[in-house]
């Protein structure tokens, strides 16, 4: 699959969030740079449910560039997941800045995800 880049506009002057989506010798990536939040996380989940009907395989979310994710973000995350669940398949949640990791300790999502 070629490269990706799809920009969701949150309105104002609020951060948009930029995904890239590419695949990788050893499968296929979603990037979010930004914020998923409330204005964009419906944007999110568009692409990444999206993206694992049309791969139906292991999905990464690299989270370098991830600034912020609020329990909408969340939402979307669980979403992903149950449905990548439905082809046995996982998410993989790499490079996450510690306090996105703090917040998925605390809600213990780390314990559902696969977290490297």
């Amino acid at each position: 699959m070629p490269f990706v880049i799809i920009k969701i506009s949150a309105g104002g002057n609020r951060m948009s969030l930029i995904i890239e989506k590419y695949a990788i010798e050893s499968g296929n990536v979603i990037k979010p740079i930004g914020d998923i939040d409330i204005s964009t996380s419906n944007g999110f989940k568009e692409e990444l449910i999206s993206y694992i009907e049309e791969k139906k395989s292991d999905i990464v979310v690299d989270c370098a560039k991830l600034e912020y994710i609020d329990s909408t973000g969340l939402g979307v995350m669980i979403s992903g997941l149950k449905r990548i669940k439905e082809y046995n398949k996982n998410i993989i949640l790499k490079d996450m800045k510690k306090s996105i990791l703090k917040l998925f300790e605390i809600t213990e999502l780390d314990k559902v995800f696969i977290v490297e």
